[in-house]
């Protein structure tokens, strides 16, 4: 049965809409590859829990890291509340395990398409830092959605 709440929070609600997208996106990639120039640019947080790196990568990156999935990725298995995949570090293929919740930022910039997630702590929302992805694309730039255009304005 769901919680009873004492008022509805949009802004969660529209981002987990959203982050539905970044599912959905990468079960296509799952099952079928990435379609013609896709490729996707995915930002989450490292210490955030259940994500797991490499011990050398959590060193390299001990808040956040930023992935491309385009050519040289493997095994890309999407879950319930996490997806997995093998990436090149070094020369070496490695596994990483990412939550969904962990991820703060997602783009395709073939697409021209980006979506920036706020990241919730204990129900406070944390303002994303100034990510500065790959935005030109043939000479146009990505569509960026973010949330605080949907925000209620506090004094």
């Amino acid at each position: 049965m769901t919680d009873f709440v004492d008022e509805i929070n949009y802004d969660k609600l529209i981002e987990k809409s959203l982050k539905q997208v970044v599912v959905e996106a990468l079960k296509i990639a799952e099952v079928q590859g990435l379609p013609g120039e896709n490729h996707f640019y995915i930002t989450f947080k490292t210490n955030y829990p259940g994500t797991r790196i490499p011990r050398d990568l959590q060193i390299q990156y001990p808040e956040s890291m930023t992935i491309v999935l385009q050519h040289q990725y493997a095994n890309l298995e999407v879950k319930k509340d996490s997806f997995s995949v093998e990436l090149s570090f070094g020369g070496r293929m490695q596994t990483l395990v990412i939550p969904f919740e962990s991820i703060t930022y997602f783009a395709d910039p073939y697409a021209k398409f980006g979506l920036s997630f706020s990241f919730y702590e204990d129900g406070d929302v944390h303002a994303l830092e100034d990510i500065q992805p790959e935005k030109k694309v043939a000479g146009e730039t990505a569509q960026i959605i973010s949330f605080d255009s949907f925000r209620k304005k506090q004094s």
